[in-house]
């Protein structure tokens, strides 16, 4: 088992990948968590590809985390008479959301877009901006009725039926978690997800409501990550109340982008990694960072930097969307994101931006006995730093410090085994519950011996509770010589 590349890599399973070899050879160019997007599939094919994944898991004896994407309230064209409609500039266009009102227009010969948007006419004013198709095509809205909204075309262009649609100046009232996320939330639980994350999530409450519906669905899987997409602007203005809420954030560059100025995204990516890091929460890179692989290949180089400053900037995982779900070289991009990931923390020390204490969440005493372990790492020429955790709290911690030496995470819980996958630099081992100070370094011996190259002589770091095996927070730190008495 490596323990080479800290930063994870997350990829999105699809079409492209949708059989258990193709799976196989994702888990061993260097995929460490799938993504399930909830926007595409059925639960049948989404139960599928947990089942393979699963079994993988199990054989290669590595852990995959399974993220559940759920979709939230997105906003689409609706069906387009001939599903396509040419729209130039300086054209005038009518849209509505009322079906009766777009049956009307449809009679009447008038030129027009139905939009499967809930309530558009209260939504949106004159001046507002209507995008559409990631922000390739652009509407100014004219005048509003109650049945329909008036609006000139700014940037034209072909305009098929169910394209995506933005409105970076409405003020929607259109609830967060829908009714189809419930229904997969629910499914994603029965299926044992390890890690959720919530789609244009705009406050804490968002975060608040979907963990209240998880305690009533699921109770005993009450503690799954939630990870929140910083995908609006409202998002952006209320991050630190979001970040108390969630466990981790991704940062959702593709929605981001259209709802605000593309000029703004790669300062809002540096901002967001650091202070998710400073909360000490995870946090996911995401959106085109490989996307001309799509179709081709290679990279563009611009694209390798991208994924080379995301390390920089401290990110604990890159991801991969239609890249490996859709397209044409799936395992090829996760092999080259690999060799990326791997260059640039080569060079870390050089031009990494992220070496500070986590201080916003520095008021845990879990974290001060991690930073100390850390420090001892530094103070000593020790082999790795070893965590016992049940939760695995103490793994976040840990790899929030940013340690040089390696991570090695030992847990007798199967789940939290299975989320440990997402987090930076650990190397996550299932092992039997401890019960002593002896067992955890009969434990830690064995099995550092046998998986890493590691040997009698060097010394590690461990991180408990005591007493041990009491769910405690960690109050024990050892130095501890591997083949020496105890």
């Amino acid at each position: 088992m490596s323990t080479d590349r800290k930063a994870k890599i997350v990829a999105t399973l699809g079409p492209s990948s949708n059989d258990l070899e193709t799976m196989r050879k994702l888990i061993d160019a260097g995929m460490d968590v799938a993504r399930l997007n909830f926007s595409h599939g059925t639960h049948e094919e989404h139960a599928a590809r947990i089942a393979m994944i699963r079994k993988l898991s199990a054989e290669l004896n590595k852990p995959v985390t399974i993220l559940q994407d759920l979709q939230g309230p997105k906003l689409r064209v609706g069906q387009i008479p001939g599903n396509h409609l040419e729209l130039n500039p300086g054209d005038t266009i009518l849209l509505s959301s009322n079906p009766e009102t777009a049956k009307k227009l449809a009679e009447n010969g008038v030129i027009f877009i139905p939009m499967d948007v809930p309530d558009l006419e209260n939504s949106v004013g004159p001046g507002g901006r209507i995008l559409m198709d990631d922000g390739n095509l652009e509407l100014t809205v004219v005048k509003v009725t109650p049945d329909s909204v008036e609006a000139r075309v700014v940037f034209g262009g072909v305009l098929s039926s169910h394209k995506g649609v933005n409105l970076p100046d409405a003020n929607l009232s259109i609830p967060g978690f829908t009714e189809k996320d419930q229904e997969d939330l629910e499914f994603g639980l029965q299926q044992g997800v390890d890690m959720i994350a919530l789609s244009f999530v705009r406050t804490a409450d968002d975060i608040v409501k979907v963990r209240e519906r998880i305690e009533t669905l699921a109770p005993q899987q009450a503690g799954i990550p939630l990870i929140a997409k910083i995908e609006l602007p409202k998002a952006i203005e209320n991050l630190h109340d979001i970040l108390h809420a969630a466990d981790g954030v991704m940062v959702a560059r593709g929605d981001l982008g259209v709802e605000m100025s593309p000029a703004s995204v790669p300062t809002l990516q540096k901002e967001i990694i650091q202070l998710a890091n400073r909360h000490a929460k995870l946090v996911i890179t995401a959106t085109q960072m490989l996307e001309s692989m799509i179709t081709n290949p290679r990279p563009t180089r611009a694209e390798a930097s991208d994924v080379a400053n995301a390390v920089f900037d401290g990110t604990d995982a890159v991801m991969l969307s239609a890249e490996t779900a859709a397209g044409a070289y799936p395992v090829e991009t996760v092999t080259i994101m690999n060799s990326i990931v791997c260059d640039a923390e080569a060079h870390y020390d050089m031009w990494g931006h992220y070496r500070d204490v986590p201080k916003d969440a520095m008021q845990s005493d879990a974290l001060s006995i991690t930073w100390a372990a850390r420090e001892l790492a530094y103070d000593r020429d020790v082999a790795a730093i070893a965590v016992f955790t049940e939760s695995g709290r103490t793994a976040l911690f840990a790899s929030k410090t940013r340690p040089d030496v390696p991570l090695l995470a030992f847990t007798p819980v199967p789940q939290t085994y299975q989320r440990l996958g997402l987090y930076w630099g650990i190397t996550p081992f299932l092992v039997p519950y401890a019960y002593s100070v002896e067992s955890i370094i009969s434990i830690v011996e064995e099995t550092v011996t046998k998986n890493l190259v590691l040997t009698h002589g060097q010394q590690i770091v461990l991180i408990s509770g005591l007493p041990v095996g009491a769910m405690r927070q960690p109050n024990l730190i050892l130095l501890h010589t591997l083949g020496s008495a105890y």
